[in-house]
């Protein structure tokens, strides 16, 4: 299956601008398609679960192009959890970090007082987030009970004109959603 390519100069801008605006994206992840938005965005966030028919209680990840991008939350972790965290980025693994100082807000943290967290190797994932400036929401681009949308035709059959924007792109080669790994506990989740 081919991956994508980097977004254009243009596909760049429309992102920053659809993203800080309040829109919320649907796009290629490597497994799935995602449905993202500005974490900071409460009412962007609030589309999203009413898209999805989810909870804001169950959380949702954050995804970000770097390390960089989520230096703020690895900060004030020891060392060790630090570096257990960073090993396993960029990459399909999602880790649950601590948010000992609560920098994410309850609307994507949930009822957790961790927040789970991936730096991505997906080229388009990388460049929305480069291009936002930060971590984004990213979820499956499903309704609740639904199959993940692995094909553009399937996000617009589930959303149809309610997403700002359908990023183009292809999928990557993972067949399954990303682990996800406490680095507190050393547990695998997914």
């Amino acid at each position: 299956m081919p991956v994508s390519k980097s977004l254009t100069d243009w596909q760049r801008l429309r992102a920053r601008r659809t993203l800080l605006g309040g829109g919320v994206i649907a796009y290629p992840t490597e497994a799935v398609w995602g449905l993202g938005c500005d974490p900071w965005d409460v009412l962007a966030v609030e589309r999203i679960l009413e898209l999805k028919q989810r909870p804001m209680e169950k959380g949702m990840i954050l995804v970000a192009a770097s390390v960089e991008q989520v230096r703020f939350l690895l900060d004030p972790l020891p060392a060790n959890l630090q570096e257990t965290a960073v090993s396993h980025w960029p990459g399909p693994v999602t880790c649950l970090l601590p948010d000992v100082n609560e920098q994410i807000p309850e609307w994507v943290r949930g009822r957790h007082s961790s927040i789970a967290v991936r730096v991505s190797d997906h080229p388009v994932v990388r460049s929305l987030c480069e291009a936002a400036g930060m971590p984004l929401v990213s979820t499956s681009c499903n309704p609740a009970g639904r199959q993940p949308a692995r094909h553009s035709w399937q996000v617009r059959r589930y959303f149809g004109d309610q997403l700002d924007w359908i990023v183009p792109g292809e999928l990557g080669g993972n067949r399954k959603p990303s682990r996800i790994i406490d680095i507190v506990t050393g547990q695998q989740l997914r």
